[in-house]
């Protein structure tokens, strides 16, 4: 195989301006009016703001739309008097709580950091996570209606899935090399390919329940556009979990249209394969150049992986600092500032999997929270269900865990966030049916 190294992508902080303040304004009124009116419209409105967070750098914090639309539900559900009965029901109360042993255990790591900041801001993160769940959960309740959920995951997907596939024309915010020439690495308006393959993964199983249960046009579009975007994230572990999740999914619905749905979301991914062939081809004028696809078949790193490491030395690093520090680690976010003593001075990133992440940074506490958060995401949708979006929970659940054993995810909000709004979607539903 020719030689593949990554290229690193850039990040720029960048403060509020006026106009900014005015656009965060905008979306707060306009959510709390939309979700007293009909909650289930306020939930759309925070599925669509999820990939678009249009990050504001504010001192060491940061002000997104997704946080500002979170805030305009909570004073619309509030306006409306709805009540937070939901959150006392089996599937609510399970996750809800999961995801408050994952809280405590974060903050607990914050007496244990050398670097307290980042440790807070890692248990701000997880309460905005567990806050959103409950938000939802509570909107769900109160207006149980699919339709405008269904339409914002797939025009949510659409878009997302156009704007990274326009970069492998306009640039993309990171690649590889391969045989002395750029291969772009897709991510729209995620941070980076491995994000937006995350993104993908719990999006389309949502799609194709929705499809297996009753299809239209606009979603065949969406998972098309969606499977192709996912492949040409280059993102080996993101491509396989997406598979398994799409698989459950199919296994789980209705058999009538299996065949078409499946079909069409492998034109899409073979469509996507034929693109990355063409950049190998154009890269060394040979049918060496189809080498670049064989990424999808190999457990390797790439040779230079730039300043970001690989996991060979990422989850080395992360035992090495779980040793020093077994039962409450190293503390939250201090990952990437800890590195220099694990034996690796210029790499500063994440360890590349929730799991190592989450023993390196809170040690077992934190470890067995996350394990425990994790099961439970799974189990509570684990029977089978005629609710597309119990369905869809369960599988994006499953290929979420497998996925971040390579990947850390919910590091990254407009991952993070999607999960746990589709986890209060589920839980919602499955608790009414119970």
């Amino acid at each position: 195989m020719l030689p593949q190294h990554a290229i690193d992508p850039s990040h720029v902080r960048t403060p509020p301006g006026v106009l900014d303040v005015a656009l965060y304004a905008l979306v707060f009124v306009a959510v709390a009016l939309v979700t007293r009116r009909r909650p289930a419209y306020g939930v759309a409105g925070l599925i669509a703001v999820v990939p678009f967070a249009f990050y504001r750098d504010l001192g060491h914090t940061t002000i997104t739309l997704s946080k500002v639309a979170l805030l305009g539900a909570i004073a619309g559900l509030a306006l409306r008097g709805a009540g937070i009965d939901a959150l006392r029901r089996p599937a609510a109360s399970r996750i809800g709580l999961a995801g408050l042993l994952v809280v405590a255990a974060t903050a607990l790591s914050i007496a244990h950091a050398e670097f307290a900041e980042p440790a807070l801001r890692e248990t701000l993160k997880a309460c905005e996570y567990v806050a959103l769940f409950a938000t939802v959960v509570v909107a769900a309740r109160a207006d149980p209606s699919e339709r405008p959920i269904r339409i914002a995951f797939a025009a949510s997907l659409a878009l997302v899935a156009l704007l990274a596939l326009a970069q492998e024309l306009g640039g993309a915010p990171s690649g590889l090399w391969f045989a002395d020439h750029a291969i772009p690495r897709i991510a729209g308006p995620l941070e980076g390919p491995n994000q937006l393959a995350g993104y993908l993964g719990l999006a389309l199983p949502v799609v194709v329940a929705f499809l297996l249960r009753s299809p239209t046009r606009f979603e065949r579009a969406a998972f098309a556009v969606g499977s192709a975007a996912l492949v040409l994230t280059i993102s080996r572990a993101g491509v396989a979990a997406a598979i398994v999740a799409i698989a459950i999914v199919a296994f789980r619905s209705p058999a009538r249209g299996r065949r078409s749905t499946l079909t069409l979301g492998a034109t899409g991914a073979l469509a996507g394969l034929a693109l990355l062939a063409f950049w190998g081809f154009a890269a060394t004028h040979s049918l060496a150049g189809f080498d670049l696809l064989g990424r999808f078949s190999t457990l390797a790193e790439v040779a230079q992986p730039g300043s970001v490491g690989d996991r060979s030395q990422l989850w080395a690093a992360a035992l090495v600092l779980w040793h020093r520090h077994p039962v409450f680690g190293i503390g939250a976010g201090n990952f990437e500032f800890e590195l220099a003593r694990a034996g690796f001075p210029g790499l500063r990133t994440h360890a590349n999997s929730l799991y190592l992440q989450a023993l390196a940074e809170g040690g077992i506490v934190s470890f067995a929270a996350t394990l425990a958060l994790v099961a439970v995401s799974i189990v509570s949708f684990a029977r089978r269900s005629r609710e597309p979006l119990v369905t869809a929970a369960f599988a994006a659940s499953v290929g979420f865990a497998l996925h971040q054993v390579f990947d850390l995810l919910v590091f990254f909000p407009k991952v993070g966030e999607l999960w746990w709004i589709l986890l209060g979607l589920a839980a919602a539903r499955i608790d009414a049916r119970e």
